[in-house]
């Protein structure tokens, strides 16, 4: 698959994957396809069939893996079958778990409300953006989901695809986790400033 000509295409197929699964909300088949890429969370791609005609349905032959699954449909699995479990009980249509703009270090940063918080969340979220592997990284990504399920908190599923798809390329993994850092930090220094503005404290 050409790196140039897939550049943005990854987001763009995983959030027609979204709106085909919104447009189901209030139906059968919407909670039928959410408990489906539920059971799908932690599993090689391919490995359950039942999902097979979800997230292949439409994706370019050319994303399409061999032997093993390839980058494009590691990542546009992960993030459809994490945002299933993210969106577990919520109201789809009041409360839909895919934002854009909501990227991952944004998202993590959020779920810091205290010291304590800070430490425990950075050290899953540096184990998360050092993982080695997908079957890694999907480990410590089912953590952190359930974490921002838990508060609420949604995630731009478009964006983490696309993210996932490039994190595979060694030539990549870094940007790739600079931008997480830098999301997740810039989230954090901001939130400080505004918490020493409130105490009255000045330089």
């Amino acid at each position: 698959m050409s790196q140039g000509n897939t550049i943005g295409r990854v987001a763009q197929f995983t959030a027609r994957k979204l709106k085909q699964l919104k447009s189901q909300a209030g139906e059968s088949a919407f909670r039928s396809t959410l408990a489906h890429l539920r059971r799908g969370v932690g599993y090689v791609p391919g490995e359950i069939p039942q999902l097979w005609g979800f997230f292949l349905d439409g994706m370019p032959e050319g994303w399409m893996g061999d032997r093993k699954p390839s980058r494009a449909e590691w990542a546009v699995y992960t993030a459809l079958t994490l945002f299933a479990l993210h969106q577990q009980g919520q109201d789809p249509e009041k409360e839909w778990m895919s934002q854009s703009g909501a990227t991952l270090g944004k998202s993590a940063a959020r779920l810091i409300g205290s010291e304590e918080d800070e430490g425990r969340i950075s050290r899953r979220f540096y184990a998360l953006a050092t993982a080695a592997s997908m079957e890694e990284l999907s480990h410590h990504m089912r953590g952190m989901v359930q974490l921002l399920r838990s508060k609420g908190i949604p995630l731009d599923y478009p964006a983490l695809a696309e993210d996932l798809f490039w994190y595979q390329q060694p030539n990549f993994q870094a940007q790739v986790r600079l931008r997480w850092g830098q999301d997740f930090y810039r989230r954090t220094l901001t939130e400080q400033i505004a918490g020493t503005k409130e105490d009255g404290v000045h330089e």
